[in-house]
């Protein structure tokens, strides 16, 4: 399913453009970002890490592998799907059947820290901060995000970016991520 970094389109009406990462760039990056955090939370035990289900999940363990190795703290991590609160539901499934989620980790005046591979019209992030709020009631809920495409539809910014990337509708971000795809890196596509 294709949620807010891409569009709907066959991979014979797209091309590559460029890569905007190689897996090199694109750990390096991830890196920086996991800095970022330690720098900006004085007490990591009261993080929690929430990867937006799918590339979110492992870009959010990096975060934590990352923060473990540099801090030897060992940041508490859930992940998340999203399709429940998504706002277009409805076109999808005429009677979708919601379900809650529930985590192991008490969110409760916690800060959440949401992670997503793409920020693009931020129906994503609205629909997690949804489900963040099902679950419980955190004391703060941030953003962070491999890629920011621009095109924001709601008043979401991210607190965290690896980078900004302005494209136009007609483009895709395409982030792989191993072991969901065959590779590491992120490419810009285009349509043809």
């Amino acid at each position: 399913m294709c949620y807010d970094g891409c569009m709907k389109y066959d991979s014979n009406e797209m091309k590559m453009k460029v890569e905007l990462f190689d897996e090199k760039t694109l750990l390096r990056t991830m890196m920086r970002l996991s800095y970022e955090v330690v720098e900006k939370n004085d007490d990591l035990s009261k993080i929690v890490l929430v990867g937006i289900k799918r590339r979110g999940i492992p870009l959010a363990q990096m975060v934590k592998d990352n923060i473990k190795k540099n801090t030897g703290t060992d940041i508490d991590m859930e992940t998340l799907d999203i399709k429940y609160y998504r706002d277009d539901l409805q076109k999808i499934d005429i009677n979708p059947q919601i379900t809650k989620q529930e985590f192991k980790v008490d969110i409760n005046d916690k800060e959440v820290i949401l992670v997503d591979d793409v920020l693009y019209t931020g129906r994503t992030v609205r629909a997690a901060i949804d489900a963040i709020f099902d679950i419980g009631r955190p004391k703060k809920v941030s953003l962070l995000v491999l890629v920011d495409r621009g095109h924001r539809e709601l008043p979401i910014r991210p607190d965290y970016v690896g980078k900004n990337t302005p494209t136009s509708n007609s483009e895709m971000i395409k982030v792989n991520i191993s072991p969901i795809d065959e590779k590491t890196n992120v490419e810009l596509w285009e349509l043809l």
